[in-house]
């Protein structure tokens, strides 16, 4: 029961960040066969926003929360981004935490810190308890 399930582009950033999370994790690829699941899951995604936040979703992650079933799933986000964007830093992670009513867990930056994915290691141990 401790799915993660992440988007990551071409960057590779948060495709890092989760590899060096060491849990179990599916990606959503940009195409291809949709990821279908059946088993509740923590998202975990960048952050790509204009100037007004638009965008800030990626498409892929939008696709794959329209299935009504993914987004009965999802029980928590973590978000990545760019603290030289200010404001639309991880904003990401609020929007999906507001449209699908779950916790934003934490933010990082870029790939992360070692620090960052200790954090996000504890906090997701300390979620997936507090969920049985």
């Amino acid at each position: 029961m401790s799915l993660v399930v992440y988007y990551s582009s071409a960057t590779g950033n948060t495709h890092n960040f989760v590899e060096r999370l060491s849990v179990r994790a599916l990606r959503i690829e940009r195409k291809g066969e949709p990821l279908i699941l059946n088993e509740p899951y923590v998202l975990v995604i960048p952050t790509y926003a204009d100037n007004e936040g638009g965008g800030a979703v990626p498409k892929a992650v939008i696709h794959f929360l329209n299935h009504v079933g993914n987004r009965a799933l999802i029980r928590a986000v973590v978000a990545g981004g760019n603290r030289n964007f200010g404001k639309m830093y991880a904003l990401s992670g609020a929007v999906v935490a507001r449209k699908c009513s779950v916790p934003c867990l934490y933010c990082f930056e870029l790939r992360g810190t070692d620090d960052d994915v200790c954090r996000v290691r504890l906090r997701l141990n300390k979620f997936w308890k507090q969920q049985c």
